[in-house]
């Protein structure tokens, strides 16, 4: 802990591992920012390439760097800089991720104006290949929006993620190591019983995604991580039958990996509309709120029947048929549907030939 300076508004904290090729740029991207008032606690966890040396290149008072000993990882890594944090706000942010140049000012005066608002997000955009391609999350939120979307995905990127100190501070441990992979969704839900979760719609992040990435090279642990997440979570609306409900909500809604048949669609529609209703009664949204849930959980399911068309493992019948209440075909158009099943037809056939040709 820095002894004798002010403490800055923002403390952000920053885990690293042989990040030279993009911290740089990171760094500089904080300094980029409308709003000044902040430190910097860069973790680094026993780098092997230059990463050391680019940060001690910047010549700023306010980047504090520390030196891991010995391996410890992503999660411990935060830990370790979220202890030094002095500021009143906690930013997070990954070595390889862009911050625009209002974050800050932004995400710091919608949390002085919401006092019952204890962790806000933005939206971003996803930089790659060397291009910008749309992000996949909800393009309009509510808390309330959030809340829910919180029980069957993660709609927030953690590298823009700004919370209050002290509730996070109420955390023990900050991140939980045992939740590597799902941490931040972990610590969304966990949070969330000191106040409200809510994004900013604008984007105010840019994320980098590359082959070295965690979402890229780690897709099983991070299902397996996030189903236990949400087996936790569901344990009181399913009981014996949470982690086979999130597995399914995991797979299918969070992961979007097509359902093998109608019998898991089925399965899955009716877990959609017990989890919907359950929150819808227990958390009474305004009508605004409640409107945009419903066209979220609607989009969801018509994504889930169309996977499934465009694969081959439905039947048009099928997507048909299953329509649980709320949700009937989503809002996908028949004749998209329609589309989704020439597609799937023109692959079975193209599996079949392959499939003939080797025997």
């Amino acid at each position: 802990m820095t002894l004798g300076l002010p403490a800055p508004t923002v403390s952000v904290v920053m885990p690293t591992y042989n990040g030279a090729g993009l911290i740089g740029e990171t760094i500089a991207s904080l300094q980029a920012q409308s709003l000044r008032d902040f430190e910097l606690i860069i973790v680094d966890d026993c780098s092997t390439d230059d990463t050391v040396a680019v940060i001690r290149g910047f010549d700023d008072p306010r980047i504090r760097l520390i030196q891991s000993q010995k391996k410890r990882r992503v999660v411990l890594s935060r830990n370790a800089a979220f202890a030094e944090a002095r500021g009143r706000y906690i930013a997070a942010l990954d070595h390889d991720d862009l911050c625009h140049p209002d974050r800050f000012q932004r995400q710091v005066a919608y949390l002085d104006a919401n006092p019952g608002i204890v962790l806000v997000g933005s939206a971003a955009n996803v930089l790659e290949d060397g291009a910008i391609v749309p992000s996949s999350l909800a393009p309009l939120s509510t808390p309330p929006v959030i809340a829910w979307l919180l029980q069957i995905e993660n709609p927030l990127v953690w590298s823009s993620v700004m919370l209050r100190t002290d509730a996070a501070r109420q955390l023990d441990p900050f991140m939980r190591p045992e939740m590597v992979y799902a941490e931040d969704f972990d610590l969304y839900h966990r949070i969330a019983a000191f106040g409200g979760v809510a994004r900013l719609d604008d984007e105010l992040l840019t994320y980098r995604r590359h082959s070295g990435g965690a979402s890229q090279t780690q897709a099983q642990a991070m299902r397996q991580a996030a189903i236990r997440v949400l087996t936790g979570v569901y344990v009181e609306a399913f009981g014996d039958a949470a982690a086979e409900t999130a597995d399914l909500i995991v797979t299918h809604v969070m992961g979007q990996q097509p359902v093998p048949d109608r019998s898991t669609l089925e399965r899955v529609g009716s877990a959609l509309v017990a989890l919907q209703d359950r929150f819808l009664a227990q958390h009474r949204p305004d009508r605004e709120s409640r409107s945009l849930i419903r066209w979220e959980t609607a989009r969801r399911w018509a994504r889930i029947g169309r996977a499934g068309l465009r694969t081959g493992t439905l039947r048009l019948g099928d997507a048909a048929a299953v329509r649980p209440p709320h949700l009937g075909l989503g809002y996908a158009g028949i004749e998209e549907l329609i589309l989704s099943r020439i597609v799937g037809s023109v692959r079975a056939a193209q599996r079949r030939v392959r499939k003939d040709a080797a025997a």
